[in-house]
């Protein structure tokens, strides 16, 4: 337990450190850490744990020694250049229990940059909130899980269990980033995640399945399309079905217990689309990529079945398609949804009663709870280490899109009430 006086010098030092955490937020946002460029990030990240006396393990991924567990998703390419970085706080005391503090350090590519009002990556502050892509997602999380454990340090105190902080790539494709520090050996008994879900508490996340479809067709010049076959026209009645499906599986009879009032979670997206080689040659073959939603306890196995099933039954109502089967390739994310909510042991019961009552000392009202049609890197934790993962950060908005943008005063409590979660869960020692 920590008293009243604690609590208003942990509140206080966070607030002494922020101009410093602001500076942080705004250099690591200015790293164009989108897939395979994470390095120059990763770098600042090692360099500022290492400052402050952490323990910092910095690895390549090797797929081979992930690839044979449970939650692993299929990649294309090389990892070559996909690299983690934890840094470890070792309590002396080892009175209080550990916590794994996660985030992710890639972001998605940021478009055309005509559409920004400024630079993606020359973050500015204007009315109150940091501009940049990944600001929000999730580069503030990162500097509030940091910036919590200074915060204490400032006073003079650290946690009394181990704490990992983890930068980890690869979150917004396939979550091995977060499945590699498992295989590392990295453990705790909570997790905290602060994705940027506007200081509430994610009850359930759903589940995300990656696939591509190929498809063949007969080129012939234009003036003669009649007798070859367009395989982008052909792609038009395989998405028709696929939303049909996506119809089916968000009926009400199929959903789970946490979206019972939500009548639209699983989103299906058609996320790019490729075909053709001329503009007067009848297109020969067209590739589009598609995501789509599961909700938490769904087979991801049992989906690819129907989605197959979907795309096979629609290909033979289609003259040229029925002879020439679409391919499907699965590459990306194969993840489970994750409900925390279903979590009945007493260490999720604790660590949830312990963020509650750290979110109602610094804001004055009541854990609010959400469940998301996203997922994040929490189901690793949750499903596959018996780990109780707290998904609670920021204020962000137009995360993925342009001019995406962070709350800094929600910043602020966030990090006050992970610096306060720290303490009660964690315990706290004089250094």
């Amino acid at each position: 337990m920590i008293n009243p006086d604690d609590e208003t010098a942990i509140l206080s030092a966070v607030d002494a450190v922020f101009d410093r955490e602001i500076e942080f937020l705004s250099e690591l946002t200015s790293h164009a850490s989108t897939r395979g460029n994470e390095q120059s990030a990763q770098d600042f990240m090692a360099a500022e744990m290492s400052a402050r006396g952490y323990d910092v393990d910095r690895w390549q991924i090797d797929v081979a020694d992930i690839a044979h567990l449970p939650g692993f998703s299929p990649v294309i390419g090389s990892y070559d250049d996909a690299v983690n970085v934890v840094g470890s706080h070792r309590s002396q005391s080892r009175n209080g229990r550990s916590l794994i503090l996660n985030g992710h350090i890639d972001v998605v590519p940021e478009g055309p940059l005509d559409m920004w009002d400024t630079p993606p990556f020359a973050p500015r502050i204007a009315d109150g909130w940091m501009y940049g892509r990944g600001a929000g997602d999730m580069k503030a999380g990162l500097a509030s899980n940091l910036f919590a454990l200074d915060a204490l340090r400032h006073i003079g105190l650290a946690p009394a269990g181990d704490v990992f902080l983890q930068s980890v790539v690869e979150e917004e494709c396939t979550g091995n980033g977060a499945l590699a520090c498992l295989q590392r050996g990295y453990r705790a008994d909570a997790a905290l995640i602060p994705e940027p879900f506007s200081e509430q508490l994610v009850t359930a996340q759903v589940g995300v399945i990656w696939f591509q479809v190929h498809l063949k067709g007969i080129p012939v010049h234009v003036a003669y399309a009649g007798s070859g076959s367009n395989a982008i026209e052909a792609a038009i009645p395989l998405i028709a079905a696929l939303h049909e499906m996506e119809h089916r599986w968000n009926a009400a009879e199929r959903r789970h217990a946490d979206y019972a009032g939500h009548s639209h979670a699983l989103n299906l997206n058609i996320g790019k689309i490729e075909g053709g080689d001329w503009t007067s040659s009848v297109p020969a073959w067209c590739v589009f990529d598609v995501r789509m939603g599961l909700f938490p306890g769904q087979d991801i196995e049992a989906a690819k079945r129907e989605i197959e099933a979907v795309l096979n039954d629609a290909a033979r109502s289609h003259p040229f398609l029925k002879e020439n089967a679409p391919e499907i390739v699965y590459h990306g994310f194969h993840a489970q949804g994750y409900a925390l909510s279903e979590d009945r042991s007493a260490g999720a019961a604790q660590a949830i009663s312990a963020l509650e009552q750290a979110h109602h000392t610094v804001t004055g009202v009541s854990l609010d709870r959400i469940a998301i049609t996203a997922t994040t890197d929490a189901r690793f934790f949750g499903l596959y280490a018996d780990t109780p993962a707290l998904v609670y950060g920021p204020r962000a908005e137009a995360i993925h899109g342009f001019n995406e943008r962070v709350e800094l005063e929600s910043v602020r409590r966030v990090t006050q009430a992970t610096a306060l979660f720290i303490a009660r869960w964690c315990g706290l020692e004089k250094i």
